[in-house]
């Protein structure tokens, strides 16, 4: 009956806390894709102005071109290729979805940020109750994970093995299933979806799951790339298992 309880409550915080981030993903896509669409025509404009004026373009005029043109990539703004480029949002469904794992997770890449005042005030009230959930989640699928440990142990016990070297190998197994699943796997899929070397994927899945996030290498964000859609769910789910994986180790 308690093993019961304790499933159900495992599945209610999982439930709850996949809701709470769809949820955070539709407030942040409503509140930020229309201002972004408005700093996306503003960039198209002034490409197009530049193109027109370049004959007689002087020192000032460019110096406020590289000026205008560094703000609007800091606010998420990439003005090149054609003009369907500039129906794609960086508020999409799968990108606000990201973004809310990155929030709560406590990556932060800085290259997607809501700039409305709206925008912003709900990602501090997202961002504080949000922190303290992820924690409780990656506790709890921490703690079923190292029920799999247990189980493990105690088949190697009933084998005829000593306590220290159960404890070893159990230790060493999830370690490299991890590696393998969480840290090497993906390279190699980053390594065809992003066009990045094999060794930028390892470096982009670590500092990633290390909770670093520099920002300098980014899923999704390259203009000349194809990606499928909810491209960035799938990375967002994978970022929240490798850091239930990480915080199991933790508990080993």
């Amino acid at each position: 009956k308690a093993m019961c309880s304790d499933k159900l409550q495992t599945a209610l915080l999982v439930a709850g806390y996949f809701v709470y981030l769809l949820v955070g993903a539709a407030v942040f896509q409503a509140l930020e894709r229309t201002a972004e669409k408005q700093e996306k025509m503003a960039a198209a404009q002034m490409k197009e102005a530049f193109l027109q004026n370049f004959t007689q373009l002087t020192v000032p005029e460019m110096e406020q071109f590289m000026k205008n043109l560094i703000e609007a990539i800091q606010n998420g703004v990439y003005p090149v290729g054609n003009e369907s480029q500039f129906e794609e949002s960086n508020w999409d469904f799968s990108n606000s979805f990201f973004f809310a794992g990155t929030v709560v997770s406590t990556i932060g890449y800085g290259t997607l940020h809501p700039k409305t005042a709206g925008g912003q005030i709900f990602c501090v009230f997202f961002a504080l109750f949000g922190i303290p959930l992820n924690i409780v989640f990656l506790h709890r699928v921490g703690k079923m994970l190292s029920l799999l440990c247990k189980k493990l142990g105690k088949f190697l016990y009933e084998k005829g093995m000593r306590k220290k070297k159960i404890k070893f190998l159990t230790l060493l197994f999830f370690l490299a299933t991890g590696i393998l699943v969480f840290l090497c796997l993906p390279s190699v899929f980053f390594q065809i979806t992003e066009g990045w070397s094999y060794s930028e994927g390892i470096y982009f899945a670590f500092i990633t799951l290390s909770t670093i996030g520099f920002g300098d290498y980014v899923v999704g964000k390259q203009s000349d790339r194809k990606y499928f859609s909810y491209y960035r769910v799938l990375v967002a789910i994978w970022i929240l298992f490798g850091l239930a994986w990480i915080a199991l180790l933790f508990n080993l």
